[in-house]
């Protein structure tokens, strides 16, 4: 078995020992904490053990190409999954942390079966959530299930982005995707900003004036 094959059944065999201990679980994860513009994307996911699904793995080491095959096969073969955008003027209002927390009680409270336990990506969990949680570092390298929550949620997103390039074609948002790329302060340096940019991400431009709430 060659070592990335190797890594990829771990994810499983993580998740089949949590499985065991909980019974059914949800894995979380979240897409466009950093870009300036555009929502936070956060899934939950809950993986079907009797379906597995080949590739899962974490969202930024597959392909853009593969990670669209993945997005669908994974929407048809879990067992739940919920998927939420939140947007840049909650992001603004809250900072970027408590929203992307926002998200991920949204996301799990959203789920058509109520897991035992939700899995989160990183090291802290949303408050006030209907469930148990527990946080993993780096846990879309280690869990299929966050694994697959990254992939629904990272596709999701890039699907956003391109829809809002369609009508925003100037800013060439399917180039960057919203992150803040050289191109990308140029257009908006040139264009000005839109109601889907994150004020509070572009203070050193002088685009934030809180008192605008």
């Amino acid at each position: 078995m060659s070592e990335k094959t190797k890594e990829k059944a771990d994810l499983y065999i993580y998740d089949a020992q949590l499985r065991a201990e909980y019974g059914c679980f949800a894995g979380v994860d979240e897409a466009g904490r950093g870009p300036l513009c555009g929502p936070v994307c956060v899934a939950a996911c809950i993986l079907d053990p009797e379906n597995p699904i080949t590739g899962v793995n974490d969202s930024k080491k597959i392909s853009e190409k593969r990670r669209e095959v993945l997005f669908e096969e994974i929407k048809q073969k879990a067992l739940a999954y919920h998927i939420v955008f939140i947007p840049p003027a909650e992001i603004d209002e809250k900072n970027i942390l408590w929203a992307t927390m926002d998200g991920m009680k949204q996301a799990i409270e959203g789920l058509q079966i109520v897991p035992n336990l939700a899995l989160i990506d990183g090291n802290r969990c949303p408050p006030d959530v209907c469930v148990p949680c527990q946080s993993l570092v780096k846990g879309d390298a280690n869990s299929a299930s966050i694994a697959a929550a990254s992939i629904l949620a990272k596709v999701s997103r890039d699907h956003y982005m391109l829809e809002l390039d369609k009508q925003y074609p100037e800013y060439q948002l399917a180039k960057h995707k919203g992150y803040g790329t050289k191109l990308h302060y140029e257009m908006i340096e040139k264009y000005g900003i839109q109601p889907f940019y994150r004020r509070s991400f572009l203070k050193k431009l002088g685009y934030w004036h809180p008192e605008e709430k």
